[in-house]
């Protein structure tokens, strides 16, 4: 049980790209669908989502928003009302022009010239349009306010360079809608959003997160103010693992959404959109992953815990298999992370030892191997994922009773949660750097350091063509503004691009 296996042919430092690919391969994550940008989520990688999913959508309902479900097409004239949003999304659409094939003679198909759309159908990139259309009809009195609904859905966003889970053309979401009476209680829901963000990423998925709102250039087409998480991976780069829209009155005057006041007044809605998507998959494989695979969180693996029956093939396994069984029925009764302990027993043929290495490189948070003596003796044998070496570099397997191991278990995979956090963390904070002149930045990111992190910098929020002068000096060195921290230090220096006084701090970085 102790033989020295690496998981990966790639390491993360010599290429952390192809690094990533690996460990979506091998850990059965992924794979590529035939059509350019789409992926087939595989079922470990599908289990993953699944926990995020009902995760969040409990945390989604706790705040009163209920689901409903909008259609996947939407038509040209409803995003035609909304001018900035559609020109911000206008790239990405995916069109429907036809409703039928007929066949081109040579035994292809081809589009029928006389089943031509009257008006072209839009793939839904997100549902702003379509869901104010609804809430048109269904908002009349300030009595139906506040209206709160969310749905979980595909979209579709005709990517150019894409990557598993990160960027594809085809995207698993949710996407909150609201709408309030007024700015503040918008503003409000917004912001609750993002707190419920912030808390789901660092709770569940055990990636730190700096929280804070996006600058002028990176809002949601259309907002008034959008802000975001922002995650940093292990290459030091950014990544945006939700964000939440206040959208004032603009989508509200475009799509008609008004309400009586109680004094009779005719007033128009300031409506909020919020969302998380797949995306949240991979900063979880970039967050976590090792040298030799993956490594899954306890609250979101769809096994917590995998027990491996070293069969021989031999009349003595039947008598294994009951012991692993009886072990099974013991670890699935406990609760761990306030849930029932999610835990499979493999008994599929082969040896333990391959299937091992398999799970470990799903990343599975505990893996117990059991032989005939263990089952004899009353024994088990542990590997913690998240702990795979010994100082001897051998698997770090630690043998105990049945009984003390059950004892601790639960408590085991919530240790490894706040672990893998509490990792992530140091290793993100150790990448934060502050700097005091952009001469600094230049030389932070300079081409010598392969994963550098962020910056902090002090800045007086230019705007207009002052901030454009920003973003292309920033676009120069492949970086972007990630966003304004919430909770942040107060300034006192200047602004790193304009010199005058700063009014806030930034965060800079390369991102995904």
């Amino acid at each position: 049980m102790s033989a020295i296996r690496h998981a990966l042919t790639i390491k993360r430092e010599d290429d952390f790209a192809q690094w990533y690919q690996e460990v979506i391969s091998e850990a059965e994550m992924a794979e590529e669908s035939g059509v350019r940008g789409c992926m087939v989520i595989k079922p470990w990688g599908y289990g993953i989502w699944e926990r995020i999913q009902r995760l969040m959508d409990d945390r989604i309902k706790e705040a009163g928003v209920q689901n409903c479900y909008f259609p996947l097409f939407i038509p040209l004239s409803y995003f035609a009302k909304e001018a900035e949003h559609v020109e911000g999304f206008a790239k990405e659409m995916a069109v429907v022009t036809h409703h039928r094939l007929i066949g081109d003679g040579q035994g292809g198909l081809v589009p029928d010239p006389e089943a031509k759309l009257e008006e072209p159908l839009i793939v839904r990139p997100t549902s702003e349009t379509v869901i104010g259309a609804a809430m048109s009809r269904w908002i009349q009195s300030w009595r139906d306010l506040p209206l709160l609904t969310n749905q979980w859905a595909n979209v579709v966003r005709w990517e150019m360079r894409t990557r598993m889970f990160l960027r594809t053309s085809e995207f698993l979401w949710q996407e909150g809608h609201t709408a309030h009476a007024n700015r503040e209680d918008a503003l409000e829901e917004t912001l609750r959003a993002l707190e419920m963000y912030r808390d789901f990423v660092e709770s569940e998925l055990a990636m730190p997160v700096i929280t804070g709102e996006k600058p002028e250039n990176e809002r949601f087409p259309g907002a008034v103010a959008t802000y975001s998480i922002e995650a940093m991976m292990q290459d030091g780069k950014a990544l945006q693992a939700g964000t939440s829209h206040y959208l004032g009155t603009g989508f509200a005057h475009a799509a008609g959404i008004q309400y009586q006041d109680a004094e009779g007044t005719q007033q128009y809605c300031h409506t909020t959109s919020w969302g998380t998507s797949t995306r949240m998959v991979g900063g979880m494989i970039m967050t976590h992953g090792d040298d030799d695979g993956l490594r899954v969180p306890p609250a979101v693996a769809p096994h917590q815990i995998v027990i491996l029956p070293m069969l021989r093939d031999k009349p003595e396994d039947e008598e294994l298999l009951a012991y692993c069984e009886d072990l099974r029925k013991e670890l699935a009764g406990l609760s761990a992370l306030g849930e029932r302990v999610r835990v499979l027993l493999d008994k599929r043929p082969g040896k333990a030892t391959q299937k091992r290495w398999a799970w470990v490189k799903k990343g599975v948070p505990l893996i117990l191997e059991i032989g005939g003596r263990d089952a004899a003796g009353g024994q088990v044998s542990m590997l913690r994922r998240d702990k795979l070496w010994n100082e001897a570099a051998k698997a770090n397997f630690i043998g105990m009773p049945k009984d003390e191991f059950v004892g601790m278990a639960g408590a085991e995979l919530e240790n490894i949660q706040s672990a893998l956090f509490v990792e992530a963390k140091g290793k993100r904070d150790a990448q934060l750097t502050r700097v005091s002149s952009f001469a600094e930045v230049e030389a932070f990111f300079a081409e010598d350091k392969r994963y550098p992190g962020w910056v902090e910098a002090e800045w007086a929020r230019p705007t207009g063509d002052e901030l454009e002068t920003v973003v292309q000096k920033l676009k120069a060195l492949k970086l972007t503004i990630r966003n304004t921290p919430l909770e942040a230090e107060p300034v006192a220096g200047e602004c790193i691009f304009t010199g005058r006084p700063a009014v806030e701090r930034i965060y800079i970085a390369r991102s995904y």
